[in-house]
């Protein structure tokens, strides 16, 4: 688990939210790994991430971390569609983990792709 969730879970789970620690350490990584990518695009600029940019990358990053396995490792921690990553986030920011701007809603992340065509496995493997 990634440290600074671990020292935060009990404000985390105090949202009473069906996730396990690892899904909020997923979440955490893939916002990492989209302003990595972000910053290289921008040529080293840092900026904000939206929440449809951070889904995106969620999907990358969790398709390049886990290939054919990635729906598997979604559903054991609770994630099944994209809205699943914006109750995440805002549970973080709760914590104090992340920052949002007063333009972010939970709203931005609302179907922002469909987790069948981006994780189906049946899909890769041309059945």
């Amino acid at each position: 688990m990634n440290p600074e969730v671990a020292i935060l879970w009990d404000r985390l789970s105090a949202c009473g939210l069906p996730y396990t620690p690892s899904a909020y350490s997923l979440v955490q990584d893939a916002l990492r790994y989209t302003v990595e990518r972000i910053a290289v695009e921008d040529e080293g600029d840092s900026r904000h991430v939206s929440g449809q940019e951070l889904c995106l990358g969620f999907r990358d990053f969790v398709n390049d971390q886990f290939g054919l396995l990635a729906r598997t490792v979604l559903r054991t921690n609770g994630i099944h569609r994209t809205d699943d990553v914006g109750r995440i986030v805002f549970a973080m920011v709760e914590a104090g983990l992340l920052r949002k701007t007063d333009e972010d809603s939970i709203e931005d992340f609302a179907g922002v792709f469909d987790f069948d065509e981006a994780f189906g496995a049946s899909e890769r493997l041309g059945v």
